[in-house]
């Protein structure tokens, strides 16, 4: 299994979400499974590809150059994929991903997070889509969407799609289709 994670690449962000992406990683490599990434060793992304290749698994970072050039590239990642754009970034990190998990993180996250989930609704893809969120940070952002689902805007289906997580062991549940 290849799960793609969106997180904070933040370098002022608190330190127990460091942690968190920590636990993440630890938890994805104890499953033998792969990490996609949009390879950084900054913050929450570096966080959780190291603990990923500690615990014995394979990633895979995904940078535009203009990154790399500012030095943030996971040159450590087991496949370090350099592209042009951040949208060529994006399309290989999905076709490369069995589901996809997002973390706590800022607009770039979220960017993330709602193009995954617009793919899935209309069909591009049928992959697990979970949004992990142990201190609630996501709740003003799931108020919004039953709003816009209360004034028309969203489908009852749209919102169902995402699943929501408090744990890392019901999130990564979640992305392996153990939990509906």
């Amino acid at each position: 299994m290849r799960i793609c994670v969106y997180c904070s690449s933040s370098l002022s962000i608190h330190e127990k979400y460091l942690e968190l992406a920590t636990e993440v990683g630890r938890a994805i490599a104890s499953r033998n499974w792969s990490l996609v990434s949009g390879g950084g060793n900054v913050s929450m992304m570096g966080a959780i590809a190291r603990q990923v290749r500690e615990g014995g698994g394979h990633t895979i970072g995904v940078i535009p150059r203009a990154l790399v050039e500012l030095e943030v590239a996971d040159t450590f990642a087991d496949e370090l994929i350099v592209v042009d754009d951040m949208r060529v970034r994006k399309a290989i990190m999905e076709s490369h991903a069995d589901a996809f998990l997002a973390l706590p993180g800022g607009l770039g996250t979220l960017e993330e997070l709602f193009e995954i989930w617009v793919g899935r609704y209309l069909g591009f893809h049928n992959l697990p889509v979970v949004v992990l969120d142990p201190d609630d940070l996501f709740a003003p952002l799931r108020q919004q969407i039953k709003l816009l689902q209360e004034h028309g805007f969203v489908r009852k289906e749209q919102q169902e799609i995402v699943k929501w997580a408090t744990t890392i062991e019901d999130a990564l549940d979640f992305c392996e289709g153990k939990k509906l």
